[in-house]
C-alpha cells in the first residue's frame, strides 16, 4: 500500500475539485447541460446570455473599489510611531513590487468563481525581496486540528512545471516534459516532492506556513468556501433555454410555415412575394402564425420573471448596473442597493482578516531577512466607499471634525480617500513652514 503524499493527494478532495471545474466552466459560458449520449436528440440552436460572469465581475468591482491600509503602533510613543511609519512604508514598497492592486483584483474574481482563494508570501533570495503570489486553490490541500478550521497545521501545494522550469528552479531534470511539484509545508518543516520523489526536506525557514487561504463566503463549520456560481445556475440555464425558444419562434415567424388541408401532394409551394398556389377546390391553404394570441408576450413576461430572479438571487439589483426607473440619490439609492451593500460587507469581513494576516506575514519575513524590527505591529484595512459620495460635503464635515478636535488631519485624509496620508501630512507641514518664512 502506497502511503506517500503524492499518492494520498490523488484521491483527496475530489468533490471540491470537481465543483471548482464546474463553476469555472459555467463562468466561461459552458452553461448548457450536454445532450444524452444516445445521439437521438437533434442539434438545435442554443443561446447563452452569461449573466453569471457579469454578476461576478460587477460585485468584484464594487468590492475592490478602493482598499488601503495603515500600520498602527503597539504603544502611543514616539519610538513606536516611527516604527509603525517605517513598517507602513516597507509594506507599500512590497505592494508596489508585487503589483498587489492588480493581483488582488484578479484573485477576487477567482475567489468568487471557485469559492476559495489563497496568497503565498515568501522571501525571494535572488532578488532580496518579499514575493507574493496567488496559487491556484485547485492544487492546495489543507489539514486542520479537529473541528477548529482556523488552526491549519499542514498545507500541501501541488502544481506542474515544464522540464526547463524544473531544472532552472530545482536543478532536477525530469524524465518527461512536465514534472509534478508538491510543496509540503508545516510550521517547523518543509518537504519538496518532484515526481513522487522527495528532493528536499529541511526546517521551515519562516517558522510559519506562508499561505493565506480564505473563502469567498463562509459556510458554517466548513473550511472551504461557497462560490457565487451555484445559486444562479438554474435561473441562468432557464433564461438561456427561454431565450433560445423565443429566438426559434421568431425565426419561424419570419419564415412562415405553409399549412395545406385536403391536399394529397404539393409541389412548388413557396412562401414568397407574388407566389401563386394551385390547390383543389375543397382544399385550404394558410400560413401558420406562431405569434397570434399574444404568445410572444407570455414568453417575454416569463423571461422578465427569470431576469428578476437572477438579480434577487445574486443580490445585484438592476440599479447596480446603472439602470433605475427614476433618478435616485443619497439614502434612496442606498436603499435600492442595500442587498448589494450587505453582500459586499460580508465579503469584506473575510477579506479584511486575510489582508491583515498577509501583512503580518510580510512584516515577519522582513524582520527575519532585514535588520528592521516590525514585530508586534498591527495593520488596519481601510475600505473605499461603495456608493458615490458628495466629496464637498464630506470635506466640510471633516473640517468641522478637525476644528472640534475629534479627528486628526491624518484620520480625515483617510476618510477622504487619500492613499498616503503620512506623505500628504508631511507635505502640508512643509508648505506651512515655507509660508511662515515668506510672511
Amino acid at each position: 500500500m502506497n502511503n506517500s503524499l503524492p499518492h494520498l493527494l490523488q484521491n483527496k478532495d475530489l468533490d471540491r475539485l470537481r465543483a471548482y471545474r464546474e463553476n469555472l466552466d459555467f463562468y466561461n459560458g459552458v452553461q448548457w447541460i450536454p445532450p444524452d449520449s444516445s445521439g437521438g436528440r437533434r442539434r438545435e440552436r442554443r443561446l447563452t446570455f452569461n449573466y453569471a460572469k457579469v454578476f461576478i465581475d460587477k460585485i468584484t468591482s464594487y468590492l475592490m473599489s478602493g482598499v488601503s491600509f495603515v500600520v498602527e503602533p503597539a504603544e502611543d510613543t514616539l519610538k513606536e510611531r516611527e516604527r509603525a511609519e517605517g513598517a507602513e512604508q516597507a509594506l507599500r514598497e512590497v505592494y508596489q513590487q508585487n503589483n498587489l492592486e492588480l493581483l488582488d483584483f484578479d484573485t477576487e474574481i477567482d475567489c468568487a468563481i471557485l469559492g476559495d482563494a489563497a496568497y503565498k508570501v515568501i522571501w525571494d533570495s535572488r532578488e532580496k525581496r518579499v514575493r507574493i503570489t496567488a496559487p491556484d486553490v485547485q492544487g492546495l490541500f489543507c489539514r486542520w486540528l479537529g473541528d477548529d478550521v482556523s488552526r491549519i497545521y499542514r498545507v500541501a501545494s501541488r502544481y506542474t512545471l515544464s522540464a526547463e522550469e524544473t531544472e532552472m528552479l530545482h536543478g532536477v531534470t525530469p524524465q518527461s516534459k512536465q514534472a509534478t511539484i508538491i510543496e509540503d509545508w508545516a510550521d517547523s518543516s518543509f518537504t519538496l516532492w518532484i515526481d513522487d520523489q522527495i528532493r528536499s526536506s529541511r526546517r521551515n525557514p519562516y517558522g510559519f506556513i506562508p499561505f493565506v487561504i480564505y473563502p469567498n463566503l463562509r459556510e458554517p463549520k466548513r473550511f472551504w468556501g461557497v462560490s457565487d456560481i451555484p445559486q444562479v445556475m438554474e435561473p441562468q440555464r432557464e433564461l438561456n433555454r427561454a431565450m433560445s425558444q423565443l429566438s426559434r419562434i421568431l425565426e419561424l415567424s419570419g419564415n412562415p410555415i405553409a399549412v395545406l388541408e385536403n391536399v394529397e401532394s404539393a409541389e412548388d409551394i413557396a412562401v414568397q412575394p407574388g407566389a401563386v398556389w394551385t390547390i383543389p377546390e375543397d382544399a385550404k391553404a394558410y400560413l401558420l402564425d406562431l405569434l397570434q394570441g399574444g404568445g410572444v408576450k407570455l414568453h417575454i413576461d416569463y423571461m422578465d420573471i427569470l431576469y428578476r430572479i437572477l438579480h434577487d438571487i445574486s443580490e445585484s439589483p438592476r440599479a447596480a448596473f446603472g439602470g433605475t426607473p427614476r433618478d435616485l440619490s443619497g439614502v434612496a439609492l442606498q436603499v435600492e442597493l442595500y442587498s448589494l451593500l450587505q453582500k459586499v460587507h460580508r465579503k469584506r469581513l473575510i477579506r479584511e482578516a486575510a489582508y491583515k494576516k498577509r501583512n503580518e506575514m510580510i512584516l515577519r519575513i522582513l524582520s527575519q531577512k532585514t535588520r528592521q524590527n516590525f514585530l508586534g505591529l498591527r495593520t488596519r484595512i481601510i475600505w473605499g466607499t461603495v456608493l458615490p459620495q458628495d466629496n464637498l460635503r464630506l470635506a466640510q464635515s471633516e473640517q468641522a471634525m478637525i476644528e472640534a478636535g475629534i479627528h486628526s488631519r491624518r484620520r480625515s485624509m483617510r476618510e477622504l480617500g487619500v492613499a498616503e496620508p503620512e506623505m500628504e501630512f508631511d507635505q502640508w507641514l512643509e508648505e506651512e513652514r515655507k509660508l511662515k518664512e515668506v510672511r
